[in-house]
């Protein structure tokens, strides 16, 4: 029987990452619904379609398909991998994700990825709107000055100096901190903890703990 494991958090708490190790260790497929939403706030925005203007959004809608396929993105099979990992698709993303319209759309081509086997689902809701009755669910997160630390690293490769002013690392954190903002405080599907979740903060654990112990949780979780 198939099951669905979900991990939500704020943005930069490592998702992503750890959904998809998870995922490799289990055998079972990886869902990335930030993925997604970047991939479609990309070519909204490219298509200049306003996030105010519904009726236009609808339209541009019913003429996107989004797959993940092979470890890519493709928007009706565009490959869009490289474009979506950008500080201004994060900030796109953010916008048209928050849109009632936007997340209809987009709800039944997750809950679909079910059909396909068990999968590891992260995202900002995907354990309290999208899969409500997932098997395991946990919510990750980590203060903004860490998770900003997170994402200095993957952009520059190195660690930031917080001895000195560094303008990027400040720009992330500042970016980060609104972010969470507008997740927590939005009308539709805002960041929460999903009912039944497994919270877990991240601040001081290395990835190989929070992998160790998400699948520890899952297994004694499977195994019941």
């Amino acid at each position: 029987m198939s099951y669905v494991i979900t991990i939500d958090g704020p943005a930069g708490a490592g998702k992503s990452t750890i959904a998809k190790r998870a995922a490799q260790e289990l055998g079972i497929n990886y869902l990335d619904t930030g993925a997604i939403y970047r991939a479609i706030a990309l070519i909204l925005a490219e298509a200049e379609v306003k996030p105010g203007n519904e009726e236009y959004l609808r339209e541009a809608l019913s003429k996107i398909r989004v797959e993940l396929r092979d470890g890519k993105v493709l928007v009706n099979d565009f490959d869009v991998s490289g474009e979506i990992r950008t500080p201004e698709v994060d900030e796109l993303a953010s916008v048209y994700s928050a849109l009632p319209v936007v997340r209809q759309a987009l709800l039944g081509l997750q809950q679909e990825q079910e059909k396909h086997g068990s999968i590891v689902a992260e995202g900002r809701d995907v354990g309290s709107v999208v899969f409500p009755n997932a098997r395991v669910k946990f919510f990750l997160t980590a203060s903004p000055e860490a998770r900003a630390r997170r994402r200095y690293f993957q952009r520059t490769g190195k660690e930031a100096d917080l001895s000195q002013s560094d303008t990027e690392y400040g720009e992330i954190l500042s970016a980060i901190i609104e972010r969470d903002k507008n997740d927590s405080t939005r009308d539709t599907a805002p960041l929460s903890i999903p009912e039944g979740a497994v919270y877990l903060d991240t601040s001081d654990m290395t990835e190989n703990q929070v992998l160790s112990f998400i699948l520890d949780h899952v297994k004694a979780a499977l195994s019941q």
